[in-house]
């Protein structure tokens, strides 16, 4: 498993695709979390999570204090969140917010409900519009589920590989999710901030 930081109250794992990061709802089935328990002979606690189908940074907490500290600030929108992605399409303006309520509407599926839906926030700034692909770096500043999956959709741009959200005649064509996470910024239990 790879690494990225390691303390005596946080271990940041960089997730491969494809691996939930809990158990789903077949207890029995692999995860991420029983992956590094059964390699590390310890108890982990799962502090957020990200969808199957992302790579990238994951953050467990190694004692119940510890995961408090650190689900607190997920709670109070403390934790400053980086993905990158690739996109369908070209994007305009370069930088902004997508600002769309989202609510779920069965199946797992998320959507925007204007009336309905909860308070949802995302920032991105396109990198590099290439061709009809965009690389977007995106700052989710609420945390909904599927909400940056569900934002680029709404604006027309769904990314790349995106089964669930983008056109099912296109996506079944790419290997995954162009969908990484790739930075966080939160709090030590000493109050130190530390970006991974």
């Amino acid at each position: 498993m790879n690494i990225i930081y390691e303390d005596d109250a946080l271990l940041a794992v960089n997730k491969p695709e494809g691996i939930s990061v809990i158990p789903e709802r077949d207890l029995e089935r692999d995860s991420l979390l029983k992956q590094l328990e059964a390699e590390r002979k310890e108890k982990l606690f799962v502090i957020h999570r990200i969808d199957k189908d992302v790579s990238g940074l994951i953050l467990f907490a190694k004692h119940p204090s510890a995961h408090r500290h650190f689900c607190l600030q997920f709670e109070r929108r403390k934790v400053d969140k980086v993905y990158s992605a690739v996109a369908h399409g070209a994007i305009e303006p370069l930088k902004g917010f997508i600002d769309k309520p989202l609510r779920e509407f069965g199946s797992g599926r998320m959507g925007v409900d204007v009336v309905k839906g909860k308070a949802c926030r995302t920032a991105y700034s396109v990198l590099e519009n290439h061709g009809s692909y965009a690389f977007v770096r995106i700052s989710p500043l609420t945390g909904r589920r599927h909400q940056i999956r569900v934002h680029f959709y709404s604006i027309g741009h769904s990314l790349v590989g995106d089964r669930m959200y983008g056109d099912k005649t296109t996506q079944s064509c790419y290997a995954r999710l162009m969908l990484h996470s790739l930075e966080m910024t939160i709090r030590l239990p000493n109050d130190k901030p530390v970006t991974l």
